[in-house]
């Protein structure tokens, strides 16, 4: 599978170089990012390189097609990939579509290469009707942190290096049924040939966004509800999921999940921002998912975490207009565990960035965030 979707590409990348310029775009980035991990602060600290790579073409062949492809190339060395070689390399590497569209380049004890597809998409687009096939983000969501109605795309928070976040392979439908208003409705196929397939409906009533979906999530049927708006200039909103086996229905524990949150800006431009979450399946003991290895893996909108509570807080003020401080952090009230995440992000110019980042843990051992460490990261960002 994974030369088809690479071969595909040539073809694309070919065809669109007989056009002329204002039939497609082109965008990207080259970043520098290193990696400081220390489990322990008198024992042995960890460090790693990444060099990476972001294309993202788009081909306007006609004023209603639009075709897509993003891709991702990815250079790893240092201590953490020798230390955990070759655990890092095979979790980085996977791919979670239908469609393996990643290629494994370089894979050894030292350092990995590897390419990934994350957008090869035809977008149609007539009147109120649009119709997309293809790897894609399907964004179902309204929260910034946690997101119980993303069910076909959902990520970690932690994952701050990725802000497009993973396509699926999809099939999706929508049509306007009014200014503000719209049906949609999507289908996708995993690695494991596992369907999700849903329909939603958005509209929005009293200056308040809603939505309402419904449909199946791999193995268990889902309903759901969403809304965004405003408050006294306060940003609000929240989303809901039920989750219930398809195969035992009558005999199976249901999973509910609520994510609300907040933010507002002030006129100095200081930015706060909550939010908490609510899982019925969450245990209100020690809610460890295991090693650093789990913090980023593929997760979906039913396991977004193994807590029964979450409470999130940020604070972000730009210094000056090149230098923002933003400060984030989740507690879990049952555990006593913490995440804290100052970062520093400085703009060199138009296109050049500097961010320093840390994502800080603590807990015992086996709570949610007892078994991660410290992370510091150090990334020089070229945008183009």
């Amino acid at each position: 599978m994974k030369k088809i979707g690479f071969a595909i590409i040539i073809i694309l990348v070919f065809g669109m170089s007989g056009f002329s310029q204002n039939k497609y775009s082109f965008a990207g980035h080259l970043e520098n990012l290193e990696t400081l991990w220390i489990t322990d602060f008198n024992g042995s600290w960890q460090t790693m390189n990444t060099i990476n790579n972001r294309f993202d073409l788009k081909w306007y062949p006609n004023n209603n097609i639009t075709a897509h492809i993003g891709m991702r190339n990815i250079f790893n060395y240092g201590q953490i990939i020798q230390t955990y070689y070759p655990v890092y390399a095979n979790a980085m590497e996977k791919d979670f579509g239908f469609f393996d569209l990643t290629e494994n380049i370089i894979n050894d004890s030292s350092c990995f290469l590897y390419t990934n597809i994350d957008r090869l998409n035809f977008e149609y687009i007539s009147g109120k009707f649009e119709v997309k096939i293809g790897r894609q983000r399907i964004n179902w969501s309204t929260n910034l942190v946690w997101t119980p109605n993303d069910i076909f795309n959902s990520f970690s928070y932690f994952d701050f290096d990725y802000i497009e976040h993973a396509g699926c392979d999809a099939v999706k439908l929508q049509y306007y049924t009014g200014m503000t208003s719209s049906v949609q409705f999507a289908a996708k196929i995993n690695h494991n040939d596992k369907v999700t397939i849903a329909g939603m409906y958005r509209f929005n009533k009293w200056n308040y966004d809603f939505q309402f979906l419904g449909g199946v999530m791999d193995d268990d049927i889902v309903a759901g509800c969403g809304f965004s708006g405003q408050i006294e200039g306060a940003g609000i909103n929240g989303e809901m999921s039920y989750f219930r086996s398809k195969e035992n229905f009558m005999d199976s524990t249901a999973t509910f999940l609520v994510s609300i949150g907040s933010n507002y800006t002030f006129k100095n431009s200081l930015y706060i921002h909550t939010a908490f979450l609510v899982n019925t399946a969450g245990t209100t003991g020690s809610a460890g998912m295991g090693d650093f290895f789990t913090l980023n893996a593929k997760i979906n909108a039913k396991n977004l975490t193994n807590a029964r509570c979450s409470i999130f807080g940020e604070i972000s003020y730009p210094i000056t207009p090149l230098l923002k401080l933003d400060v984030s952090s989740i507690y879990n009230p049952n555990d006593k565990s913490v995440f804290l995440g100052p970062s520093l992000d400085l703009s060199l110019m138009n296109d050049l960035g500097l961010l320093f980042m840390g994502q800080l843990f603590w807990g015992d051992k086996g709570t949610e965030f007892g078994d991660y460490g410290k992370m510091f990261f150090l990334r020089l960002k070229y945008s183009f």
